[in-house]
């Protein structure tokens, strides 16, 4: 939604200044610019990605403009859906949960966290963590190098659409130019007109620049940009639920565990202690 706003505002406010300085909205309407630029963009995007890329920038642009970031709500239910399972461990023993994490969406835990189950990255995530503590007797500090090195690739995965998406960006000044250079040779072949034949043609020509750099600083910079964060905001995510996993294997307390991986949540959206147990108790009964 807000991708949508400040993409208005951006034309708003471009178009509405040109407007107050009289200009004249017909000479900007100059369609050969536009596949000029945006033809070229997309070829050297296609050019320069393999597909798995184009799919991954193509998933990210849809995550952009769905306006699906974290909420409190999502924190809170990734630190209540933890507290359970890790209450489920200290009374049944880690073999109590191999049902849930091999087959999560049939989990009596799991499927009160839909959202949380739609999150494929951090339901991997949680539940590979658990699987290999279950088959395996991995030493606390080996288990954190493990989930910072998980962590680590999945951030580098997810601001590839990030950096492609930055590579085309600053790609459009330079099609720009190409656009004005093609409408100067086109002007040039006008050079008998009239001074004002030649003076819309130059007008023209000028255009494909004016549109190269309103739409790498405009649009499609910030929209890199924007990637960016969703990706970093997955990472803050998946954090979380390293911290309250490390935190437990190093004291097998809940309450301990729940509480260091809720001190990490960002802080626009950490719950207060009294909401998280709060929540907690509503969970249990």
């Amino acid at each position: 939604m807000f991708v949508i706003i400040g993409c208005f505002i951006v034309i708003g406010c471009v178009m509405g200044g040109y407007l107050m300085a009289h200009g004249n909205m017909h000479v900007l309407f100059q369609p050969s610019e536009f596949v000029i630029i945006l033809g070229a963009a997309l070829g050297g995007f296609i050019i320069a990605n393999p597909m798995k890329i184009i799919k991954a920038t193509i998933g990210g642009a849809t995550r952009m403009f769905s306006s699906k970031v974290y909420t409190k709500e999502d924190y809170l239910d990734a630190l209540v859906l933890l507290s359970e399972i890790f209450f489920k461990i200290r009374k049944e023993g880690l073999v109590s949960i191999e049902s849930d994490i091999d087959a999560p969406e049939k989990s009596p835990i799991f499927k009160k966290y839909p959202k949380f189950l739609k999150n494929h990255h951090a339901l991997a995530f949680l539940a590979d963590t658990l699987r290999t503590l279950t088959i395996t007797d991995i030493e606390p500090h080996e288990l954190a190098s493990l989930l910072d090195h998980e962590i680590d690739a999945h951030h580098e995965e997810a601001v590839v659409p990030s950096k492609s998406i930055a590579n085309v960006a600053d790609s459009l000044p330079g099609l720009g130019i190409v656009a004005a250079v093609l409408g100067v040779v086109i002007t040039m072949g006008k050079i008998n007109e009239p001074p004002e034949v030649l003076g819309h043609h130059i007008g023209a020509a000028l255009v494909g620049t004016f549109l190269g750099v309103l739409l790498c600083y405009g649009f499609v910079g910030p929209m890199s940009r924007n990637l960016e964060n969703i990706a970093s905001e997955d990472r803050e995510y998946l954090s979380v639920l390293k911290v309250g996993l490390l935190a437990f294997v190093n004291t097998p307390s809940p309450q301990v565990a729940i509480e260091f991986a809720r001190r990490v949540v960002p802080g626009d959206l950490r719950p207060t202690f009294l909401e998280l147990e709060n929540v907690i108790k509503k969970a249990k009964k």
